[in-house]
Formats: structure tokens, sequence, C-alpha cells
């Protein structure tokens, strides 16, 4: 099949244009050369943390990309009409800001947004034609880079030169400042086509990224580029070839693409390789004023702050050492999801290494996110009604970055998902133990009596053997009139569910956990766990602390604040 951009460089008179075919080669092409580049990408990531995944996260946040651009073409497939260009790159940014990962994925992710804002201007403003491609565009998708390039340094709370921004700036001034012409000569002037803004903003990225070494002291003491410059570089390569067809020579992802100059100023950015301890990123529904509070509550807890979006949706992604305080500022500024909360381990030299083992865990809110992640645990957040795919645990288990995985999936209806990603991460080497806790209770339990240094299958068997132990049970409010266990439902009734199973009808949820502790406990137990979700008063807690104490003198009890979650109170009873 022939490219739409191949027809175009048939004839060199005709002016190349980015139309909606060229950016969905585009987002193939991009996604087929950090598929290839990704683990040697990864290899080089030592800014600003040495955590190896910076391939990986530019991966993943391209093939969001991809597939929702796929998803507009895919609606079209019915009729006679194709997209155009607007709605395309729209559909590319709004898939990249939703799975954006890691710092240089976040920051990828806004410079799409901002290629979007221009790309997708109105017709009557652009001069396009009815197939959407931009006339005389050279200078039109110059405008876009530079838009990239501006939104992505005012999404970065502190920019730093010598990465992936710097790289931006290059494409975008090259693109804006340079005119190739047929016979290779080059000069200011005039409007031009999308090949040749392509070719020079991917020949200006290519030597800053050359550069990047003498700026940052970090990457030049490890003789490396910088990662995320150099997954972009793939990226704007993949541009050039969907517009054009010409593919540009590959460059090895560890070494300099050119000579560095002989004189080049070294920046005083902080570039030790202590750090916070974890990384946390969530998608926050909230308004413009909401988003500035955060950015002020967030850089006083850490570094390496990115939020971007707009019109209502968020990426926000931060490094911190209290993942819980970060996860709580979002709930302060609107409605944060897909909470996903990395602990950065130990770092090796310059470079993380893998370790012996870890553990990821499914959680119903964002406080329980936390707790599990300051355990060491890498976590996936499960909202109400919006259990994660597969997909999202596989990504899990790749960023716990460890050999051996242990895989707590805290629900009975992710038994077969969890299988599923437990048996592709297989796929690729690394050893996965799934637990089949069917709770989060059980996860917590499990979690608690881990000991890394042990042989994998002693850990996993204690861990097994704690949540085996452990009942639960949960409060939740009946959306209907329905038959239960326990009789007859009303909507609005307290459901008090115990391993599964309604057993309890109430209508005061503190008399009805009361009446669940009692048939929990009337089999024996030694430590009852209370999760208690957002809205629910501490003075419930304090109440069932209380009534456990005066009915049961051997158990103790400890209670967590879940956070938002599908329901007010969890228990859990070893």
């Amino acid at each position: 099949m022939q490219l739409p951009a191949q027809a175009a460089k048939e004839d060199p008179q005709v002016p190349q244009t980015l139309d909606a075919a060229a950016v969905r080669t585009w987002c193939s092409l991009a996604l087929d050369a950090l598929g290839r580049d990704r683990e040697e990408i990864d290899a080089i990531n030592v800014y600003p943390v040495a955590d190896g995944d910076t391939g990986t996260n530019l991966y993943l946040t391209v093939e969001s990309a991809a597939r929702a651009v796929e998803a507009v073409f895919d609606a079209h497939a019915t009729g006679t009409s194709v997209p155009d260009l607007p709605d395309t790159v729209r559909a590319m940014a709004h898939g990249a800001l939703i799975g954006a990962r890691g710092n240089s994925g976040t920051i990828l992710a806004q410079l799409l947004r901002g290629m979007a804002e221009v790309l997708g201007e109105d017709r009557a403003d652009r001069g396009d034609g009815a197939d959407g491609a931009v006339r005389g565009g050279g200078d039109h998708l110059a405008r876009a880079l530079h838009r990239a390039a501006q939104l992505a340094r005012e999404a970065v709370a502190h920019p730093v030169e010598g990465t992936i921004l710097t790289v931006a700036s290059a494409a975008a001034d090259a693109a804006a400042r340079t005119r190739p012409t047929v016979d290779g000569a080059t000069g200011d002037g005039a409007a031009y086509g999308d090949g040749a803004a392509v070719h020079a903003a991917y020949a200006g990225a290519r030597v800053a990224l050359a550069a990047t070494p003498g700026q940052l002291a970090v990457l030049g003491r490890a003789g490396v580029v910088d990662a995320g410059g150099r997954g972009l570089l793939a990226v704007l390569a993949a541009l050039v070839e969907a517009v054009t067809g010409d593919a540009p020579s590959p460059v090895a992802p560890g070494a300099r693409p050119h000579e560095l100059p002989a004189v080049v100023e070294s920046c005083d950015a902080d570039d030790s390789p202590a750090g916070p301890a974890f990384e946390v990123i969530y998608l926050l529904e909230t308004d413009e004023p909401g988003i500035a509070r955060l950015r002020r509550r967030l850089d006083a807890l850490g570094d390496s702050l990115v939020v971007v979006g707009g019109d209502g949706l968020w990426n926000v992604h931060v490094h911190v050492d209290d993942a819980g305080a970060a996860v709580e500022a979002g709930v302060e500024a609107g409605r944060p999801y897909r909470i996903r909360i990395t602990h950065f381990g130990a770092a090796a030299g310059h470079q993380r290494e893998r370790a012996q083992r870890a553990v990821v865990a499914v959680v119903p809110g964002e406080g329980l996110a936390g707790l599990c992640a300051e355990a060491g645990a890498t976590t996936v957040l499960a909202r109400p009604g919006e259990p994660p795919a597969s997909g999202e645990l596989v990504d899990a288990i790749r960023r716990a970055h460890a050999h051996e995985v242990v895989l707590l999936p805290n629900d009975a209806e992710l038994r077969h998902t969890a299988a599923a990603a437990a048996e592709q991460a297989r796929a690729e080497g690394i050893r996965v133990a799934l637990i089949p806790t069917r709770a989060a209770v059980q996860g917590i339990a499990a979690l608690a009596v881990h000991e890394p240094g042990r042989r994998f299958d002693e850990d996993v068997v204690a861990m097994t053997s704690a949540a085996g132990a452990t009942r639960y049970a949960e409060l939740a409010v009946a959306e209907r009139q329905s038959w239960t266990m326990a009789g007859i439902c009303q909507a609005g009734d307290l459901l008090g569910l115990i391993d599964g199973d309604v057993a309890v009808i109430g209508t005061e949820l503190a008399a009805t956990a009361e009446t669940v502790l009692d048939r929990m406990l009337s089999a024996g137990g030694e430590l009852v766990t209370l999760v208690v979700g957002q809205d629910v008063p501490d003075t419930l807690a304090e109440r069932l602390e209380r009534y456990v104490r005066d009915g049961h003198l051997a158990v103790d009890t400890v209670v967590y604040r879940g956070g938002h979650q599908s329901a007010p109170l969890l228990i859990g009873v070893e």
C-alpha cells in the first residue's frame, strides 16, 4: 500500500502534506520504532531517575495515542467519509493524554496536545481543502511544533536543559527558520511544504540530542544522550517517513548522533542520584483553579512535577516520598482516577537494577494505594464499576521491574483477567505467582507477611496462607429491590456481605457493621482490619474499634482510610 505522502513525493513540485491518513501512519510508524528501540532507550535512562523505563513509557503512551486514532478511522469504516485532520490529531492527543506513562511519556502527551491545538484549528482559519490537508502547510506545521514545545515547557514545574524539552524546542526552531529546497540548499523565507518542515525539525532535534550530555552533567558522566530526547527523535523520524516516505538513517540509542561541540556549557541542575521514593501518576478531572492549587501543593511535596492536559481533564505526574499525600492533593483538587504508584527501589550505578522480587496489588481506593505502595508494592487502582484490564495489570508487572512478581488481584471478579496478565508476563520471561485474593483485606494480610529475602515458593506459600486465613466482608448499598440469602432487600438498604454472600440487611451503617463483626468473630479471630471509605466519619471507626475491644478482649483492631472506594466499609478478620 502506498503511503499518502509517497504519492506527493513522486512530484517534488507538489507540497507534501500532513493529512489524517499521514497522522495514522505516523502513529503506526512511531509505535514500531519505539517497539524496536524500547529496551535500548530504557538502558540509557539516567535522568531524572535512573529507573530504566523511559523507552517503555514512551511506547505505552504512543500505543494509547495510536489506539485512539484507529478508533476514529473505525468510526468512519462503514460510511463513505474519512476522518479529517482536526478529528484525527485531537484523538491522537487525547489518547496520549489518558495513556501517558512516566515523565517523558507525560511530556510527549503535552507535545502532541500542542500540535493538535494548531493542526486542529478551524478550516476557515487554516485555508484547508476538503481532504483536511494543510495548504502551504510547512509554516503551519512549524507553528504546531512551536506550540507543542511551548506547552510542554509550561507543563513542567522546573524545566531543565539537556532533556526532551530541549530537543523539542530545537525541532520547532529548526522547522521555523529553515526552508529546505529540492536541491538540498537551505534558506529563510516564505511558505514551504510539510515534508521540508519535518525534515528540518528532525535535523534540528538530532543535533540538539547530541548536545545533551554537555548540558546535563549526569548524562555526561554516563556517556549517554537523554533517553526522553532519544525517544522523541524516534517519533520525529516516524513523522518524516509518514509525510515524505523517506526513513531517516537510524541512530544508535546509546551513541551521540554527531560529534559534540568543542565547548559546551554545563548546566547547574541538581542531578544527584538520590531522590523521592515514589512515582505517582493519575488522571484528574478538575478546573483551571483546581490545577493551580494542585501544582503548588505537589511542587512542595516532591519533584519532577509535570501536569498536562486541559478542558477539565489532566494527567498528573510527580515524584514524592509521601505517595498518599500526592493522591490526597488530587482528591482535594478534583476527581483523580487511574492512579498508578510505583516504588523506585534501590538504584545501582547509573541504572536501576531489576529487583529480584516485587508485589503488584489491585486496590479499590487511593488510601490503600498509598498504604500498599509504602509497603513496597506496585499498585493498580480499580475504580467502582471499571475494573482494570489485563493490559493494565501487565503494565504494572513490567513497572515492578523484577525477576519474580507476586500478583494480588484482590477481587474475585478479576481472577480471569489476572490469570491472563500473569500468562502474558510469563511469556516475557517474568516469573509470576498469582495469589487468588478475593478482597483488599486479604491482599493486605498477604502483603504483611511478604519477605523478599526468602525463597520465592516459600514467600508465595506464606502470603497465600495469610490471605486464606482472612475472612472478608464489605458493607454495600443495595441499588434495587432483590432477593438475597438474608431475605428481600430494598433499594437503599445496607447489605453486609461476608465472603461474598449477603448475610445481613440493615438500614444504619454502624449497627449493620456491628452485626457483621459479631457474625465473623463468632468463629474466633485475632485481628480485625477496617478499611473505611472517603465519606465515612471517623466516629464510625472509633465506635467499631470500641465495640470489638469491649466484646472481644483478645482481638486487636487496625483502621485504614481507603479513600474513594465502591464500598463504605471493608472488614477483614484474621
